[in-house]
Order: structure tokens, then C-alpha cells, then sequence
């Protein structure tokens, strides 16, 4: 870790460096998209699109701005970049403007259709045809058999117990509370670090070695390591970090041994949810083409749908796949996952991280992800499915 007075130095040598990433961490702060764009009706809408057989689109609801998002956007832009004289540090810090610029859009546009739609898009993009055809191929494989692990005991309550103990391996302190309004299972809060788990949710004993491998051990490393560094854009994100972030975890829950074909599938159904979504099917079409093409039980299909389809259309869940395919191949060259733990940071930066570092402007990790020390992974279907993914 970089000493007080090492620091002190390092600000005086890059002062425009440091107020303008200070400045974007106190404007960052509101801009959490998920907090706003998870709906608060879920249960309530499942019901109902259940019982009109699954007709009625479901009309969700958000949680209120509690932002100017205008004045907001003219802060952002109103940061005096001319005055890093560093020209890959000031062309890095104006991606950097320009990706939380595009956030506030999609948060201001929740709910606003084709609005969010293509402001989502800006962001997080589309299925390539190459993420597709991966989809395809993973749901021609097999499943394992069932074992006593996947059946769905564990209340919340379990979960929380789960994961204190196995927090117990990282050096950090575990914040966790339950919601009513994520659309996940459990997930984690970058602002406050915390883990969040679903009330009343229902968990099988692989589920929750998943959640702990993929929530703790690579959301809040990357949460807690981003925040010990000396710039703040490592702990609010890079532009575009979700494929990196997102692929890391899974491969954390494929190094744990927890990883199975099951929930691959369930990536490969996301691709396809958003392919869906892309060409103008409706929630309805593309619940129908989950439960009754491919006979996905009608909860799994619902909660597939509703996080592709909330907002208005967001295209983020088609990049845990490709994110997993990128990670796996790094993997497989014998690349360290280092660099990639630093912060909310993408593989694409790295000549930038490393960089930085060489200035004195980054430092390396003090959290690692325990799973990556060794691989767990027995199941030989899914070597064969990840070495052949396109």
C-alpha cells in the first residue's frame, strides 16, 4: 500500500489529476444504476402476468430520481480536463466523463420505453452473433444429474450465516442486509459496501457457494481493493467494466468447483433473452420463448425476462457469457487475474493500469480472490464447453 507522505508526493506531481477525479467521485456517488433500476413491484407483477396467463405485460415500478439529472450532467462536463497535461491520462478521465454521462441518461429514462432502450444500449451494447451461437451450443449440452447441493433449502437467514463464514477468509469487514427490491438473489451495493440478499429468498447449498464465490470473492475484492487506491475512478468503475467484472465473478465460480452446467445455461438464456429483446419481442414473447421452447421452469423464466426487459430494455445480463469466455481464455494463456482485482477496472486497460502504477498513480491489489489459488473444478463437460466456446 502506497504510504501518506508517497502519496503526498505523488498528488503535489499530479495535482489536476486528483481534483478531477475527486470532483467525478462526489458527483459519482448518485449515480448507482441498479439501486434505481431494480423494480419495486416484482412480486406483485409476477403474480398478476401469472394469473392472465401470461398475457398482461407487467407494468413495474422504480424507485424516484433523487437527482437534477441535468445539473448533474453540466457538473460532469464542466470538469477542466485541458488541465492534465498527461494526454493518455486526460484521454482515459474523458471516456471516463462520457461513460457516467451515459449512465445518468439510462437512470433518467427508467421506465421511458425505447428511451432507456437506447441509452442502455450505449452502454452495455448487444448479443454479437457470435455470443448467440455460444448461447446455442452451451443448451445442446447435457445437464449434470441433480444432487442434494442444488435442492433449495436455505432461507436468507442461512445465506447470511453462509456468507459471514465465508467472509471469515478475506480480510475485510462483511456488511450484509436483506432488500425487497433487488432482482438478483444477492448482489452487491459498490457505494455503501455491502452485500444485499433477497428477503425471503430460497437457496440451494450450490447456489450459495456461487453467490459466496462470486458476490464476495470478486464484487467486494474488487469493491474494497478499488477503494485503497490513491485514484477514485478505481472504486466508481472504468467505462464499460461490467464484461470484465461479471466475467471474473462467474470464473470465480467455476476456480470454486461450484460452477455447473445448470448455471451456465442460465448465462446462455440471458443471451438469448436480450437477442430477443434486440429484434422487438415483447416480455411476453420472450417469457414464452423461455418457458415453452426451451420448458424453463416459469419462475426462472420470469426472472430471466424481467431483468432483460425492466427499464425499458437492458442488454447487461448478455455479458456475463462473453465476459466468462474472455476471463477463461486469459486463464487458459496463464495471464494472472491481478491486474483485473485492482477495481471496478476492464481487461482492455490494462497497459493504462499499469501505467498508472508506473506513476505512482495506482498500486497493486491487497485483496486476492481465494478461489483463483487453485482450480476446483471437476466436471470435465464444462472444460469441454468453455475450450470450445467461439
Amino acid at each position: 500500500m502506497i504510504k501518506e507522505k508517497e502519496l503526498q508526493e505523488i498528488v503535489r506531481q499530479f495535482p489536476n489529476v486528483f481534483e478531477v477525479d475527486a470532483n467525478l467521485d462526489r458527483l459519482v456517488k448518485k449515480i448507482e444504476l441498479l439501486t434505481y433500476l431494480n423494480p419495486l413491484n416484482i412480486e406483485k407483477e409476477k403474480y398478476k402476468f401469472f394469473s392472465s396467463k401470461y398475457v398482461d405485460e407487467p407494468i413495474f415500478k422504480y424507485k424516484k430520481l433523487q437527482f437534477d439529472p441535468y445539473k448533474l450532467h453540466r457538473l460532469f462536463f464542466s470538469q477542466r480536463l485541458e488541465r492534465i497535461k498527461d494526454e493518455q491520462i486526460r484521454k482515459f478521465y474523458q471516456e471516463v466523463v462520457y461513460y457516467y454521462a451515459n449512465m445518468i441518461q439510462c437512470i433518467e429514462t427508467i421506465g421511458q420505453g425505447r428511451k432507456f432502450y437506447y441509452n442502455s444500449l450505449r452502454v452495455y451494447g448487444t448479443p454479437t452473433e457470435k455470443d448467440v451461437q455460444n448461447a446455442r451450443f452451451i443448451l445442446h449440452v447435457g445437464d449434470e444429474p441433480d444432487t442434494g447441493d442444488m435442492e433449495k433449502i436455505y432461507t436468507s437467514e442461512d445465506a447470511k450465516s453462509f456468507f459471514e463464514e465465508f467472509g471469515q477468509q478475506y480480510n475485510f469487514p462483511l456488511n450484509i442486509s436483506f432488500s425487497n427490491s433487488i432482482a438478483a438473489d444477492a448482489m452487491v451495493s459498490n457505494n455503501t459496501k455491502s452485500l444485499l440478499i433477497k428477503k425471503n429468498g430460497v437457496f440451494s447449498r450450490n447456489q450459495l457457494l456461487t453467490l459466496a464465490n462470486h458476490e464476495i470473492g470478486v464484487h467486494l475484492v474488487t469493491t474494497y481493493n478499488g477503494s485503497l487506491q490513491p485514484l477514485r475512478v478505481f472504486s466508481n468503475g472504468f467505462p464499460k467494466n461490467v464484461e470484465t467484472q461479471e466475467g471474473l465473478a462467474v470464473f470465480s465460480e467455476y476456480m470454486s468447483g461450484g460452477l455447473t452446467m445448470k448455471r451456465l445455461k442460465e448465462l446462455a438464456y440471458r443471451v438469448l433473452a436480450s437477442d430477443s429483446l434486440i429484434k422487438g419481442y415483447s416480455f411476453s414473447d420472450t417469457f414464452d420463448m423461455l418457458q415453452g421452447q426451451y420448458k424453463l421452469d416459469r419462475n426462472k423464466a420470469f426472472t430471466i425476462t424481467m431483468r432483460v426487459h425492466r427499464g425499458g430494455g437492458f442488454t447487461k445480463d448478455r455479458l456475463y457469457l462473453s465476459g466468462l469466455k474472455k476471463i477463461y481464455k486469459r486463464y487458459k494463456n496463464g495471464l494472472s487475474m491481478d491486474t483485473l482485482l485492482t477495481g471496478k477496472v476492464t481487461m482492455e486497460s490494462e497497459v493504462t493500469i499499469n501505467r498508472l502504477k508506473d506513476l505512482g498513480l495506482a498500486d497493486n491489489i491487497t485483496h486476492t480472490n481465494v478461489a483463483f489459488k487453485q482450480n476446483c473444478n471437476k466436471n470435465r463437460a464444462l472444460d469441454f464447453v468453455l475450450d470450445n466456446l467461439k
